[in-house]
Protein backbone atom coordinates (compact mmCIF):
# COMPACT_ATOMS: atom_id res chain seq x y z
CA UNK A 1 0.00 0.00 0.00
CA UNK A 2 1.66 2.96 -0.90
CA UNK A 3 0.99 6.05 1.84
CA UNK A 4 1.46 9.63 2.34
CA UNK A 5 1.97 11.67 5.55
CA UNK A 6 0.01 15.14 6.63
CA UNK A 7 1.24 16.52 9.20
CA UNK A 8 0.19 19.77 11.28
CA UNK A 9 -1.46 21.01 14.07
CA UNK A 10 -4.87 20.48 12.84
CA UNK A 11 -6.21 22.91 14.88
CA UNK A 12 -8.72 22.64 14.17
CA UNK A 13 -8.80 20.57 11.16
CA UNK A 14 -10.62 22.53 8.13
CA UNK A 15 -11.70 21.44 4.61
CA UNK A 16 -8.54 22.97 2.87
CA UNK A 17 -6.52 19.54 5.08
CA UNK A 18 -9.18 17.28 3.40
CA UNK A 19 -9.02 18.91 -0.28
CA UNK A 20 -5.43 18.95 -0.04
CA UNK A 21 -5.29 15.15 0.61
CA UNK A 22 -7.94 14.53 -1.95
CA UNK A 23 -5.60 15.42 -4.17
CA UNK A 24 -2.40 14.06 -3.10
CA UNK A 25 -4.61 10.21 -3.29
CA UNK A 26 -6.11 11.41 -6.85
CA UNK A 27 -2.95 13.35 -8.48
CA UNK A 28 -0.55 10.79 -7.45
CA UNK A 29 -2.27 7.68 -6.89
CA UNK A 30 -1.39 7.13 -3.40
CA UNK A 31 -3.52 4.64 -1.48
CA UNK A 32 -4.43 6.65 1.90
CA UNK A 33 -3.07 9.38 3.30
CA UNK A 34 -2.11 9.38 6.97
CA UNK A 35 -2.65 12.37 9.43
CA UNK A 36 -0.78 13.07 12.12
CA UNK A 37 -1.67 15.82 14.31
CA UNK A 38 1.24 17.21 16.13
CA UNK A 39 1.50 17.49 19.89
CA UNK A 40 3.34 20.22 20.18
CA UNK A 41 4.65 21.92 16.61
CA UNK A 42 8.36 23.53 15.82
CA UNK A 43 6.28 25.49 13.29
CA UNK A 44 3.44 27.19 16.02
CA UNK A 45 3.86 28.77 19.27
CA UNK A 46 3.16 27.93 22.23
CA UNK A 47 0.33 29.88 22.64
CA UNK A 48 -1.89 28.00 20.76
CA UNK A 49 -2.29 25.66 23.47
CA UNK A 50 -1.81 22.48 21.68
CA UNK A 51 -1.39 20.52 24.11
CA UNK A 52 -3.92 21.57 26.15
CA UNK A 53 -6.50 20.15 23.20
CA UNK A 54 -4.58 17.36 21.27
CA UNK A 55 -6.90 14.96 22.13
CA UNK A 56 -10.32 17.18 20.84
CA UNK A 57 -8.16 17.92 17.53
CA UNK A 58 -7.35 14.27 17.70
CA UNK A 59 -11.24 13.22 17.83
CA UNK A 60 -12.12 15.76 15.26
CA UNK A 61 -10.20 14.36 12.29
CA UNK A 62 -11.40 10.89 13.33
CA UNK A 63 -14.81 12.60 13.32
CA UNK A 64 -14.33 14.30 9.75
CA UNK A 65 -12.76 11.21 8.10
CA UNK A 66 -15.11 8.59 9.11
CA UNK A 67 -15.93 6.13 6.28
CA UNK A 68 -13.24 7.07 4.38
CA UNK A 69 -10.84 4.27 4.15
CA UNK A 70 -8.70 6.01 1.74
CA UNK A 71 -7.80 8.40 5.29
CA UNK A 72 -6.93 7.71 8.57
CA UNK A 73 -5.19 9.57 11.55
CA UNK A 74 -2.86 8.25 13.81
CA UNK A 75 -1.46 9.93 17.09
CA UNK A 76 1.48 8.77 17.25
CA UNK A 77 3.25 12.53 18.14
CA UNK A 78 0.17 12.96 20.76
CA UNK A 79 1.15 9.73 22.29
CA UNK A 80 5.36 11.06 22.56
CA UNK A 81 4.57 14.06 23.80
CA UNK A 82 7.15 16.78 23.33
CA UNK A 83 7.95 18.58 19.96
CA UNK A 84 6.91 16.62 17.09
CA UNK A 85 9.73 16.02 15.12
CA UNK A 86 8.98 14.93 11.52
CA UNK A 87 11.74 12.12 11.39
CA UNK A 88 10.92 10.13 14.04
CA UNK A 89 7.27 10.27 12.79
CA UNK A 90 8.01 8.79 9.30
CA UNK A 91 10.54 6.48 10.95
CA UNK A 92 7.83 4.99 12.93
CA UNK A 93 4.84 5.21 10.29
CA UNK A 94 7.52 3.10 8.40
CA UNK A 95 7.83 0.46 10.98
CA UNK A 96 4.18 -0.24 11.73
CA UNK A 97 2.58 0.14 8.53
CA UNK A 98 4.97 -0.91 6.19
CA UNK A 99 4.19 0.87 3.04
CA UNK A 100 5.02 -0.38 -0.25
CA UNK A 101 7.71 2.15 -1.45
CA UNK A 102 8.72 5.21 0.43
CA UNK A 103 5.97 6.97 1.75
CA UNK A 104 5.11 10.37 0.76
CA UNK A 105 5.56 13.64 3.19
CA UNK A 106 3.23 16.35 2.30
CA UNK A 107 4.40 19.98 2.99
CA UNK A 108 3.25 23.56 2.03
CA UNK A 109 5.52 25.60 -0.25
CA UNK A 110 5.18 28.34 2.76
CA UNK A 111 7.54 25.99 4.81
CA UNK A 112 9.36 24.38 1.52
CA UNK A 113 12.46 26.88 1.46
CA UNK A 114 12.96 25.76 5.35
CA UNK A 115 13.04 22.50 4.83
CA UNK A 116 16.93 21.80 4.63
CA UNK A 117 17.16 23.27 8.60
CA UNK A 118 14.37 20.57 9.71
CA UNK A 119 15.49 18.05 12.00
CA UNK A 120 17.58 15.53 10.67
CA UNK A 121 16.58 16.61 7.13
CA UNK A 122 18.90 14.34 5.14
CA UNK A 123 17.09 11.64 7.34
CA UNK A 124 13.88 12.83 5.92
CA UNK A 125 14.91 12.58 2.42
CA UNK A 126 16.10 9.20 2.72
CA UNK A 127 13.65 7.64 4.01
CA UNK A 128 10.40 9.70 2.24
CA UNK A 129 9.45 11.65 -0.74
CA UNK A 130 8.75 15.30 -0.38
CA UNK A 131 5.81 16.64 -1.95
CA UNK A 132 4.99 20.10 -2.15
CA UNK A 133 1.67 21.43 -2.09
CA UNK A 134 0.27 24.84 -2.98
CA UNK A 135 -0.59 27.29 -0.17
CA UNK A 136 0.74 30.97 -1.05
CA UNK A 137 2.13 30.69 -4.53
CA UNK A 138 0.68 29.65 -7.67
CA UNK A 139 3.65 28.42 -9.27
CA UNK A 140 6.64 26.03 -8.59
CA UNK A 141 8.62 26.61 -5.93
CA UNK A 142 12.87 26.04 -6.24
CA UNK A 143 14.83 24.03 -3.45
CA UNK A 144 17.87 22.18 -3.17
CA UNK A 145 16.48 18.87 -2.38
CA UNK A 146 14.62 16.31 -4.62
CA UNK A 147 10.96 16.40 -4.29
CA UNK A 148 7.31 16.47 -6.10
CA UNK A 149 4.89 19.83 -6.51
CA UNK A 150 1.37 19.29 -6.96
CA UNK A 151 -0.81 21.72 -8.43
CA UNK A 152 -3.47 22.08 -6.06
CA UNK A 153 -6.00 25.07 -6.26
CA UNK A 154 -4.88 27.18 -2.94
CA UNK A 155 -7.89 27.46 -0.61
CA UNK A 156 -7.60 31.02 1.49
CA UNK A 157 -8.36 28.77 4.58
CA UNK A 158 -6.35 28.22 7.61
CA UNK A 159 -6.64 26.64 11.16
CA UNK A 160 -5.62 30.02 12.67
CA UNK A 161 -8.28 32.27 10.65
CA UNK A 162 -10.97 29.32 11.73
CA UNK A 163 -10.36 30.33 14.86
CA UNK A 164 -10.07 33.94 14.78
CA UNK A 165 -13.64 33.83 13.32
CA UNK A 166 -14.97 31.49 15.86
CA UNK A 167 -13.21 33.96 18.76
CA UNK A 168 -15.11 37.23 16.84
CA UNK A 169 -18.23 35.65 16.26
CA UNK A 170 -18.03 35.51 12.73
CA UNK A 171 -18.95 32.93 9.89
CA UNK A 172 -16.99 29.74 10.63
CA UNK A 173 -18.72 26.75 10.55
CA UNK A 174 -18.79 25.94 6.86
CA UNK A 175 -14.70 26.51 6.48
CA UNK A 176 -14.53 23.01 8.76
CA UNK A 177 -16.15 19.57 8.08
CA UNK A 178 -19.52 19.13 9.82
CA UNK A 179 -18.24 16.16 11.98
CA UNK A 180 -15.66 18.77 12.79
CA UNK A 181 -18.41 21.88 13.64
CA UNK A 182 -20.58 19.36 16.03
CA UNK A 183 -17.21 18.68 18.03
CA UNK A 184 -16.23 22.46 18.46
CA UNK A 185 -19.82 23.57 18.87
CA UNK A 186 -20.56 20.38 21.67
CA UNK A 187 -17.03 20.93 23.54
CA UNK A 188 -17.13 24.36 23.54
CA UNK A 189 -13.79 24.61 21.83
CA UNK A 190 -11.78 27.69 20.58
CA UNK A 191 -13.83 30.15 23.11
CA UNK A 192 -17.20 29.06 22.24
CA UNK A 193 -20.35 28.56 23.98
CA UNK A 194 -20.22 25.01 24.75
CA UNK A 195 -23.51 23.59 23.38
CA UNK A 196 -24.54 20.38 23.88
CA UNK A 197 -26.01 17.77 21.38
CA UNK A 198 -29.56 15.88 22.09
CA UNK A 199 -30.43 12.21 21.14
CA UNK A 200 -32.62 14.14 18.00
CA UNK A 201 -29.32 16.26 16.64
CA UNK A 202 -29.18 15.16 13.03
CA UNK A 203 -26.06 16.90 12.29
CA UNK A 204 -23.71 14.26 11.54
CA UNK A 205 -21.52 14.07 8.31
CA UNK A 206 -22.79 11.72 5.63
CA UNK A 207 -20.23 9.78 3.44
CA UNK A 208 -21.06 8.02 0.08
CA UNK A 209 -18.81 5.46 -0.19
CA UNK A 210 -20.40 3.55 2.91
CA UNK A 211 -23.72 3.41 3.65
CA UNK A 212 -25.84 5.26 6.07
CA UNK A 213 -25.82 2.09 8.66
CA UNK A 214 -22.10 1.73 8.83
CA UNK A 215 -21.70 5.25 9.91
CA UNK A 216 -24.31 5.15 12.61
CA UNK A 217 -22.17 2.20 13.84
CA UNK A 218 -19.30 4.70 13.20
CA UNK A 219 -20.59 7.39 15.39
CA UNK A 220 -22.20 5.34 18.20
CA UNK A 221 -18.23 3.73 18.42
CA UNK A 222 -16.93 6.86 18.89
CA UNK A 223 -18.99 8.14 20.98
CA UNK A 224 -19.53 4.86 23.39
CA UNK A 225 -16.09 4.29 23.80
CA UNK A 226 -12.90 5.47 24.56
CA UNK A 227 -10.74 7.57 22.03
CA UNK A 228 -8.07 4.76 22.91
CA UNK A 229 -10.66 2.34 21.93
CA UNK A 230 -12.42 4.03 19.19
CA UNK A 231 -8.48 4.52 17.44
CA UNK A 232 -8.00 0.63 17.74
CA UNK A 233 -11.65 0.05 16.30
CA UNK A 234 -11.53 2.12 13.48
CA UNK A 235 -7.80 0.97 13.01
CA UNK A 236 -9.37 -2.76 12.61
CA UNK A 237 -11.96 -1.45 10.53
CA UNK A 238 -8.96 -0.30 8.33
CA UNK A 239 -6.96 -3.40 8.40
CA UNK A 240 -10.08 -5.83 7.63
CA UNK A 241 -11.27 -3.80 4.82
CA UNK A 242 -7.46 -4.18 3.32
CA UNK A 243 -7.63 -7.27 3.99
CA UNK A 244 -11.43 -7.73 2.43
CA UNK A 245 -9.88 -6.00 -0.94
CA UNK A 246 -7.01 -8.49 -1.54
CA UNK A 247 -8.20 -11.88 -0.71
CA UNK A 248 -11.91 -10.78 -2.11
CA UNK A 249 -10.72 -11.54 -5.59
CA UNK A 250 -8.85 -14.80 -4.92
CA UNK A 251 -11.70 -16.20 -2.69
CA UNK A 252 -14.93 -18.36 -3.00
CA UNK A 253 -16.48 -16.48 -0.47
CA UNK A 254 -16.14 -12.88 -2.74
CA UNK A 255 -19.79 -11.53 -1.60
CA UNK A 256 -18.59 -12.36 2.30
CA UNK A 257 -15.29 -10.80 1.73
CA UNK A 258 -17.04 -7.23 0.74
CA UNK A 259 -14.20 -4.68 1.75
CA UNK A 260 -17.28 -2.44 3.51
CA UNK A 261 -18.35 -5.81 5.57
CA UNK A 262 -15.23 -6.24 6.68
CA UNK A 263 -15.31 -2.31 7.68
CA UNK A 264 -18.58 -2.72 9.27
CA UNK A 265 -16.93 -5.67 11.30
CA UNK A 266 -14.42 -4.32 12.06
CA UNK A 267 -15.61 -0.65 13.36
CA UNK A 268 -17.92 -2.87 14.93
CA UNK A 269 -16.08 -5.45 17.18
CA UNK A 270 -15.56 -3.44 20.10
CA UNK A 271 -19.24 -1.77 20.50
CA UNK A 272 -19.89 -3.52 23.29
CA UNK A 273 -16.11 -3.14 25.22
CA UNK A 274 -17.08 -0.51 27.73
CA UNK A 275 -20.69 -1.47 28.53
CA UNK A 276 -20.51 -2.64 32.42
CA UNK A 277 -20.16 -6.54 32.84
CA UNK A 278 -23.60 -7.25 34.15
CA UNK A 279 -24.88 -5.53 30.80
CA UNK A 280 -22.40 -7.54 28.54
CA UNK A 281 -23.21 -10.40 29.96
CA UNK A 282 -27.13 -9.30 29.77
CA UNK A 283 -26.73 -8.89 26.24
CA UNK A 284 -24.93 -12.42 25.88
CA UNK A 285 -27.28 -14.43 26.94
CA UNK A 286 -29.68 -13.26 24.32
CA UNK A 287 -27.64 -14.51 21.59
CA UNK A 288 -29.32 -18.06 22.94
CA UNK A 289 -25.28 -19.74 23.55
CA UNK A 290 -23.90 -21.21 26.20
CA UNK A 291 -21.29 -19.01 29.06
CA UNK A 292 -18.95 -20.92 30.29
CA UNK A 293 -17.78 -20.67 33.94
CA UNK A 294 -14.25 -18.54 32.72
CA UNK A 295 -16.83 -16.10 31.32
CA UNK A 296 -19.50 -15.56 33.56
CA UNK A 297 -16.06 -14.88 36.24
CA UNK A 298 -14.73 -12.50 33.86
CA UNK A 299 -18.30 -11.00 31.70
CA UNK A 300 -15.47 -9.05 30.06
CA UNK A 301 -14.60 -11.69 27.77
CA UNK A 302 -18.17 -11.43 25.99
CA UNK A 303 -17.68 -8.51 24.70
CA UNK A 304 -17.86 -9.45 21.52
CA UNK A 305 -20.52 -11.46 21.37
CA UNK A 306 -22.47 -8.65 23.38
CA UNK A 307 -21.30 -6.25 20.49
CA UNK A 308 -23.05 -8.53 17.68
CA UNK A 309 -26.35 -8.55 19.93
CA UNK A 310 -26.05 -4.47 19.79
CA UNK A 311 -25.04 -4.45 16.18
CA UNK A 312 -28.09 -6.98 15.63
CA UNK A 313 -30.76 -5.20 17.64
CA UNK A 314 -29.93 -1.57 17.74
CA UNK A 315 -28.73 -1.35 14.19
CA UNK A 316 -30.27 -4.30 12.23
CA UNK A 317 -27.73 -5.96 10.66
CA UNK A 318 -28.41 -9.51 9.72
CA UNK A 319 -25.69 -10.60 7.90
CA UNK A 320 -24.63 -13.80 9.45
CA UNK A 321 -20.43 -13.08 8.55
CA UNK A 322 -20.66 -10.17 10.21
CA UNK A 323 -22.38 -11.23 13.51
CA UNK A 324 -20.39 -14.08 13.52
CA UNK A 325 -16.70 -11.67 12.77
CA UNK A 326 -17.61 -9.38 15.29
CA UNK A 327 -18.63 -12.42 18.01
CA UNK A 328 -15.43 -14.30 17.20
CA UNK A 329 -12.90 -11.82 17.76
CA UNK A 330 -11.83 -12.74 21.25
CA UNK A 331 -11.26 -16.18 21.27
CA UNK A 332 -12.18 -17.20 17.73
CA UNK A 333 -14.18 -20.69 16.93
CA UNK A 334 -13.95 -23.85 15.41
CA UNK A 335 -15.84 -23.35 12.45
CA UNK A 336 -14.83 -19.26 11.61
CA UNK A 337 -15.66 -18.16 8.19
CA UNK A 338 -13.26 -16.00 6.22
CA UNK A 339 -14.51 -12.95 7.46
CA UNK A 340 -14.35 -13.78 11.02
CA UNK A 341 -10.87 -14.65 10.53
CA UNK A 342 -10.02 -11.25 9.13
CA UNK A 343 -11.26 -9.56 11.90
CA UNK A 344 -9.29 -11.73 14.22
CA UNK A 345 -6.27 -10.68 12.66
CA UNK A 346 -7.09 -7.29 12.25
CA UNK A 347 -8.06 -6.93 15.80
CA UNK A 348 -4.67 -8.66 17.10
CA UNK A 349 -2.46 -6.43 14.52
CA UNK A 350 -3.55 -2.79 13.79
CA UNK A 351 -0.85 -1.09 13.75
CA UNK A 352 -2.10 1.12 17.16
CA UNK A 353 -1.29 -2.36 19.17
CA UNK A 354 2.00 -2.36 21.14
CA UNK A 355 3.75 -5.60 21.57
CA UNK A 356 2.91 -6.80 18.34
CA UNK A 357 5.52 -10.02 16.20
CA UNK A 358 6.99 -7.40 13.67
CA UNK A 359 6.58 -10.65 11.34
CA UNK A 360 3.62 -11.71 11.81
CA UNK A 361 2.27 -7.68 11.31
CA UNK A 362 4.09 -7.51 8.18
CA UNK A 363 1.93 -10.72 7.21
CA UNK A 364 -0.93 -9.41 7.61
CA UNK A 365 -0.22 -6.21 5.53
CA UNK A 366 1.46 -8.14 2.59
CA UNK A 367 0.43 -11.91 2.63
CA UNK A 368 -1.34 -13.49 0.02
CA UNK A 369 -2.80 -16.84 2.06
CA UNK A 370 -5.53 -15.91 4.88
CA UNK A 371 -4.93 -19.43 6.72
CA UNK A 372 -1.07 -18.79 6.64
CA UNK A 373 -1.73 -15.49 8.47
CA UNK A 374 -4.30 -16.26 10.58
CA UNK A 375 -2.50 -19.58 12.27
CA UNK A 376 0.69 -17.15 12.38
CA UNK A 377 -1.32 -15.09 14.68
CA UNK A 378 -3.09 -17.69 16.46
CA UNK A 379 0.26 -19.08 17.55
CA UNK A 380 1.33 -15.68 18.71
CA UNK A 381 -1.76 -14.93 20.69
CA UNK A 382 -1.88 -18.18 22.57
CA UNK A 383 2.42 -18.23 23.17
CA UNK A 384 1.50 -14.28 24.61
CA UNK A 385 -1.71 -15.42 27.04
CA UNK A 386 0.29 -18.85 28.19
CA UNK A 387 3.29 -16.42 28.69
CA UNK A 388 1.47 -14.32 31.02
CA UNK A 389 -0.19 -17.64 32.51
CA UNK A 390 -3.93 -16.43 31.28
CA UNK A 391 -6.72 -19.14 31.22
CA UNK A 392 -7.03 -20.56 27.31
CA UNK A 393 -10.56 -20.88 26.44
CA UNK A 394 -12.05 -24.11 24.94
CA UNK A 395 -13.32 -22.48 21.84
CA UNK A 396 -9.53 -21.24 21.39
CA UNK A 397 -7.57 -24.82 22.34
CA UNK A 398 -10.38 -26.30 19.65
CA UNK A 399 -9.60 -23.89 17.43
CA UNK A 400 -5.55 -24.06 17.33
CA UNK A 401 -5.74 -27.84 17.21
CA UNK A 402 -8.12 -27.31 14.26
CA UNK A 403 -5.83 -25.09 12.56
CA UNK A 404 -2.59 -27.01 12.87
CA UNK A 405 -3.94 -30.11 11.38
CA UNK A 406 -4.81 -28.22 8.46
CA UNK A 407 -1.30 -26.63 8.35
Amino acid sequence: MRLAVLGGSFNPIHLGHLYLADVVLSALHYDRVVMVPAYCSPFKPAAEGMESNAHHRLEMIAASIAGDPRLTVDDCEIERGGVSYTADTITDIIRRYHPEGKPGLIIGDDLAADFPQWNNSEQILAMADIIIARRTRSGNVSVPYPNIQITNDIMEISSGLVREKIAGDAAWRYLVPAAARVIIESKGLYGLAAQPLTQDDNTSPSRSLLSGCILRVEEAARESLSQERFLHSRNTALLSWDMCRRFQTASRFQAELAPDLGYLAGIAHDLGKQLPDKMQLKLAKSDGKDISQMEKDKPSLLHGRASAVLLRERFHIQNEAVLEAVAMHTYGGSDMGPLAKIVYIADKLEVSRENVNPAARKLAFTGDNLDEIFITVLDFTVSSLRSRKLKLSEETLNLLEKMRKIK
